[in-house]
């Protein structure tokens, strides 16, 4: 989605950027794990196939993509920001006569950050965002039935359960923003700092060719 190509999302563990080709090869080595392509309900696909979906989900006016980076590792210059990936969280708008209702999809990639609070906080960032960028008013999340902590994640934030489908294994659960949901979400943004992406990315890598000299 062209609203998010230059926004940078800063929380208080994470860094949310756009996907662009320099995260191509890390997401492609992550999809290649079965048990990857389960709990994302996806099929593999080859490394230029998949340059083809990030330029379409890039230019697409439907999907909002960010890749999750690990915040304490981008903070070093000298680590290339391919290696501080984490997973990526998804908005899609599902419904052309209904451009207020969305789908999220999280899908935290890197083992050894699951089960540290990631998921919750990057979560809480994209229903913000979703809300105050591209006017969202009720979110749906897609879940696979054996993917109990995902499922518990969300409904920590209030999403009910609307529906079982027993052919695609998955739960649906909804929620609703309304005026008093918008108050606790959204009461202290201070938790979320919006920044340009190049900007941040170029004084990055200025650094990185400062400690080099």
């Amino acid at each position: 989605m062209r609203i998010n190509e230059n926004t940078l999302l800063e929380g208080k563990d994470v860094i949310l950027v756009p996907y662009n080709e320099d995260h191509v090869p890390r997401y492609h080595k992550w999809m290649g794990s079965p048990e990857l392509q389960k709990l994302t309900a996806s099929e593999p696909l080859s490394l230029e196939q998949e340059y083809d979906m990030q330029r379409s989900w890039r230019e697409d006016d439907d999907k909002c993509t960010f890749i999750i980076l690990d915040k304490k590792l981008w903070a070093n210059p000298d680590v290339q920001e391919q290696e501080c990936m984490v997973g990526d969280v998804n908005i899609f708008l599902t419904d052309p006569s209904d451009p207020s209702l969305a789908e999220l999809e999280i899908m935290i990639a890197e083992p050894n950050y699951r089960g540290k609070g990631l998921g919750k906080e990057v979560i809480r960032m994209m229903i913000c965002y979703g809300v105050t960028k591209l006017g969202v008013r009720k979110y749906e999340a897609k879940i696979g039935l054996d993917n109990k902590v995902s499922i518990a994640i969300f409904k920590k934030f209030k999403f009910q359960e609307v529906s079982v489908s027993e052919v695609f294994q998955e739960v649906t659960l909804e929620l609703t923003v309304d005026h008093a949901l918008q108050t606790w979400l959204l009461g202290d943004m201070s938790f979320m700092q919006e920044r340009e992406y190049q900007k941040s990315r170029d004084s990055r890598h200025g650094a990185s060719s400062h400690l080099t000299q």
